[in-house]
């Protein structure tokens, strides 16, 4: 199944896309794509719902794909074609670090370079979406707590995350960097998480072009990996990486202004398409 939320922000209806693309309104039997309509019970309760009698919503905005995230996780240095372009080494353990939630915008959304902004940044990354309480979870039990796949652009501020001191939250957290979506897209219609193509344009130019086959730490391995320090609850929300292509790896480096368009997608998740605008 293709879940995501229609409308305009805060007013979003939690839908499912039909066979012929069209998003049928579940707000009669969910109240969000969120808590436990995306725990195991809950999506099958969606699954056995007659579509055709569902209504069709006709707004064309996308909100992010779920809602209700307590928690935006990401990975760092997950690829290790990516790591060699910014001259890192592949880490030992996973690099955690976190997104903050009011970073979440819908996937075409405008997204804002704030102010000061001189290295605004673009990662495609592969986006897992928790779907019941995972804690202490073995890696071969890891996929049973995931809910779905979806598309997740972890916008970064160069300067702010690595040239100013602490930690990469503050460059990874400004308003509108992190759009999901479009869909949240089922683990039962992703047969390989560790095999999806990946790609990413600026203004049609091809930037990165790889594939989740080079992640260092694969989906089960970083699910069960995080539950040993913290419970991942629904709606959680892991982007795990990018591979190369990002305008910190290019010489010279390249980075985003006003007035620049990013599209980007994952095989089977959908596509994305931003606008890049300057904070007033």
């Amino acid at each position: 199944m293709k879940l995501l939320r229609v409308g305009q922000p805060g007013q979003e209806k939690p839908a499912i896309l039909d066979a012929d693309g069209k998003a049928r309104d579940l707000s009669a039997h969910v109240k969000d794509i969120a808590g436990e309509a995306i725990s195991p019970e809950g999506l099958k309760k969606i699954a056995a719902l007659d579509l055709a009698s569902l209504p069709v919503l006709n707004d064309d905005r996308l909100g992010a794909c779920v809602a209700g995230t307590g928690k935006f996780i990401c990975i760092g240095l997950n690829f290790s074609d990516h790591a060699a372009e910014t001259g890192a080494t592949v880490p030992p353990e996973p690099v955690i670090f976190m997104k903050a939630t009011s970073a979440i915008v819908g996937p075409n959304d405008n997204v804002v370079i704030p102010r000061g902004s001189q290295k605004t940044d673009w990662e495609v990354e592969l986006g897992v979406v928790i779907g019941k309480t995972a804690k202490y979870v073995s890696e071969a039990d890891a996929l049973d707590y995931v809910a779905g796949y979806c598309v997740s652009h972890d916008v970064s501020e160069r300067a702010f995350q690595s040239e100013r001191q602490g930690q990469w939250t503050k460059g990874k957290s400004c308003d509108t960097f992190g759009p999901v979506g479009p869909w949240l897209v089922t683990k039962d219609e992703i047969a390989d998480p560790q095999n999806l193509g990946m790609w990413l344009k600026v203004n049609g130019e091809t930037m990165q072009n790889g594939s989740s086959k080079t992640m260092v730490y694969g989906v089960a391995h970083v699910v069960s990996y995080l539950s040993q320090f913290m419970s991942l609850h629904p709606g959680d929300i892991i982007s795990t990486g990018t591979p190369p292509g990002v305008g910190l790896g290019m010489k010279p480096q390249r980075f985003l202004k006003a007035g620049d368009v990013v599209e980007l997608g994952i095989e089977g998740l959908g596509t994305q398409k931003q606008t890049f605008v300057a904070d007033i």
